[in-house]
């Protein structure tokens, strides 16, 4: 079925609706749950019991003013023994309820922060990294996901003010009914704090990229690589320059928002103020009010007005994580449970007759511009196929459908007749193997770097020097003082550098982890060695390929280099965003077209 779109453009906010609140809250509490049951349990129990003694000072105040007045000692010893009690309860309650709270924070923290990391990691495709309009919601949630161990502690802080303003209600209600009324005079105040949250969040997501771009500068200021080159070229004023911009286009827009929300509220306050300044001068001018009765008003309205005032900051912090981290976190979990839907066949075990493209179509999620445009291509088994063209022909896009990270605009891919889509991601994933162009420098010791390449064999030190064998990075292994126990990273204590190119070569390693693959993706391994170091690696590769037996593997070569992929059997080479030859490195020469146009320039330029 096509996905693709020919309309004038995808806006970035034109993403798909993220859950709603209410369910995205029900869902993080039930995490909570299951991640911490007992200590959620103690935490709302607590609560509830900290509230009592907090409200019954109005209480015994007001048998003590009573006790004062009609110099009855009984009051008097009942109130103060009464007030004794509520502060000694209340303090040993809020000690033991906070060192709860952060103990279940804590082990929260770390539950969500594994949770968020897991998510991204399980989605099968790459659009959540590389969407612009999906990487300000994760950014959100990324720096969101901190404060999600706090929500649990915000919901019994919130609990716990409701019981606090039932309890008051009552007390008033015993002095008069009528001061019940205060009760909806703090309507305004509770839709302020849900309101203004939203409108924080919406105004903070719209600047996202701008807080995006100037972290991104902050980084180039001051690391390492980046500096070399902005020192040389005397970039350092204007990279200031823009970061300063960045931040300045999100600060004003935040503190445009941020200005409007505190007005209203300041608002709400004011008509809240106002009714119990109202109340209290209506209750100590009605005719047999005692003065123990409008001590109970005084404090246990000035108590209505801090649980008041409490219960808003606390459900405005609450709306806020319905808009943030939890409405996104919700959103991150259907986006991975999608991304593996209608995918429940076999990988297979071997391929027989190989893999064949046709018509794809692939154009990036957001975008209307064709990467790919109608691609038929068959990839027979057992080949070395290598893919050649220059920058921007959709090279490492075609190597992206192959690992389906990304699923076709439209078209379909199979494996021996079987469309990929189909098949169970991580199987299809656990038959392929690669190396990327754009790889990860993995700080770790030297075995373990190549090792991850196939967690089962990790271990297995010789599987990781015969990797390293087949990749030509056994000599990179060799120049270092422990071998495959050298910590590698400049950042580390005992750990070392090693330049570019030895890293992707480490990188291309871990690519040759995996004994038996089905398809090996070698997506420019070597972009950052010499072409005379590359083609010698390609020979090798190639050598090994065709040594191999059993399963039918593919070999797939990427290169903008022409000239180091002759050996290939079947070269393909990418004009645009279509495939404009097939053939050997022969039938290409004897054909005279692009291939041999550029095979000859660039063999010149190289010789």
């Amino acid at each position: 079925m096509s996905h693709f779109d020919d309309s004038p453009g995808l806006a970035e906010h034109d993403l798909e609706p993220m859950p709603p609140a209410l369910p995205s809250m029900q869902r993080i509490v039930r995490h909570g749950y299951r991640a911490e049951p007992r200590l959620l349990v103690a935490s709302l129990a607590m609560t509830i019991l900290e509230a009592l003694p907090d409200v019954l000072v109005a209480l015994w105040l007001a048998l003590i003013t009573r006790g004062l007045i009609e110099q009855d000692r009984r009051d008097l010893l009942i109130g103060a023994l009464g007030l004794a009690a509520s502060a000694t309860a209340t303090w040993a309650l809020q000690v033991t309820l906070g060192r709860t709270k952060r103990r279940l924070g804590d082990r929260l923290n770390i539950y969500f922060q594994g949770h968020v990391a897991g998510l991204q990691a399980r989605v099968a495709t790459l659009e959540h990294h590389e969407r612009p309009g999906y990487l300000d919601r994760i950014a959100v949630l990324r720096t969101g996901v901190f404060a999600l161990d706090h929500l649990f502690s915000s919901m019994f802080t919130l609990f716990g003010w409701f019981v606090r303003l039932a309890f008051v209600s009552v007390l008033l209600a015993t002095i008069h009914p009528a001061l019940l009324m205060l009760l909806p005079a703090a309507v305004p105040l509770l839709a302020v704090a849900i309101w203004r949250p939203r409108v924080e969040k919406a105004a903070e997501e719209a600047v996202a990229e701008h807080g995006r771009l100037g972290r991104h500068l902050f980084l180039l200021a001051t690391t390492g690589p980046p500096g070399k080159e902005i020192r040389v070229t005397g970039n350092q004023d204007d990279v200031q320059e823009r970061r300063a911009a960045a931040w300045g286009r999100w600060f004003a827009a935040i503190r445009r928002a941020n200005l409007t929300s505190a007005l209203w509220l300041a608002v709400a306050w004011a008509f809240f103020g106002l009714a119990f300044v109202a109340a209290v001068a209506w209750i100590a001018r009605q005719p047999g009010v005692t003065a123990a009765a409008v001590v109970v008003v005084l404090t246990a309205g000035s108590r209505l007005t801090a649980y008041v005032g409490s219960a808003v900051g606390e459900l405005g912090f609450l709306r806020g994580i319905w808009l943030d981290s939890a409405k996104r976190l919700a959103w991150l979990e259907d986006f991975a449970a999608r991304s593996h839907q209608d995918a429940d066949l076999p990988a297979p075990d071997r391929l027989v007759d190989g893999i064949t493209l046709e018509e794809v179509t692939f154009a990036y999620p957001g975008t209307t511009r064709r990467v790919l445009d109608s691609v038929s291509l068959h990839l027979p088994a057992g080949s070395v196929v290598a893919i050649v063209g220059e920058n921007g022909a959709g090279k490492s896009t075609l190597v992206k459908l192959l690992a389906r990270l990304y699923q076709p605009s439209s078209g379909e891919i199979r494996a021996d007749g079987v469309n990929i889509a189909r098949m169970d991601v991580q199987a299809w994933r656990e038959r392929i193997s690669g190396a990327f162009q754009d790889f990860a420098r993995l700080e770790f010791r030297a075995h373990t770097t190549v090792g991850v390449g196939d967690l089962p064999r990790i271990e297995d030190r010789a599987a990781v020097e015969s990797a390293l064998g087949h990749s030509g990075a056994d000599l990179v292994v060799a120049q270092l003082a422990e071998g495959l126990d050298t910590q590698l990273g400049p950042s580390w204590d005992d750990g070392v550098d090693v330049s570019h190119g030895q890293w992707q070569k480490l990188a291309l390693a871990r690519g040759y982890m995996r004994a038996e693959p089905l398809v090996l993706l070698l997506d420019e391994p070597t972009a950052a060695l010499d072409a005379e170091t590359e083609h010698a690696l390609f020979e090798q590769f190639t050598a090994g390929a065709r040594r191999d037996t059993g399963n039918g593997r593919i070999t797939l070569l990427v290169s903008h280099r022409f000239s180091t992929v002759r050996m290939a059997d079947l070269i393909v080479v990418l004009d645009g965003n279509v495939v404009a030859e097939v053939g050997s490195h022969e039938q290409l020469m004897r054909r005279g077209g692009l291939y041999a146009e550029l095979y000859t320039i660039q063999a010149g330029a190289y010789a």
